[in-house]
């Protein structure tokens, strides 16, 4: 029998993975420095990486997965575009970026506590997300 945690910790995975695309996604084009944006560029390709494995996941236990709440998702859109309509360097945006890579990883640790009975191959999964946000936060701290 799959343990409930197991798809709950998948579908809370999904979605801090879409939200971190959806904030890549917003603010790649705007990105100045080369560097900068290929490092954003690399990590998204990974999050797409990791969203198909969990996505595998779901379809074997029949879940949909799960999209990031709507109301978090408009407070980020309207805070990125309030943020970059006054100042839109690429320290705005490394700031932007960080503030939200250390949203989802306080988030993936707390779901990683709350649903321990999870199986240890979606543990990996959430811990694999951590660190490739915990990643991004380091490699753009030059840009800030």
């Amino acid at each position: 029998m799959i343990e409930p945690d197991t798809i709950k910790l998948l579908r809370e995975c999904d979605a801090g993975i879409k939200m971190g695309v959806s904030s890549i996604e917003d603010v790649l084009d705007k990105v100045r420095d080369e560097k900068f944006r290929k490092c954003l560029a690399d990590c998204k390709i990974k999050h797409d990486k990791l969203k198909e494995e969990i996505h595998s996941l779901l379809t074997q236990y029949h879940d949909d997965g799960k999209e990031p709440d709507p109301m978090a998702k408009g407070m980020s859109w309207i805070k990125t575009n309030m943020k970059l309509a006054m100042d839109e360097s690429d320290k705005t945006i490394a700031d932007l970026m960080t503030d939200g890579c250390n949203m989802g990883i306080k988030s993936l640790r707390k779901y990683l506590n709350q649903y321990e009975a999870a199986d240890e191959k979606t543990k990996d999964i959430a811990k694999r997300l951590i660190n490739l946000e915990e990643k991004l936060v380091t490699d753009i701290r030059e840009f800030l």
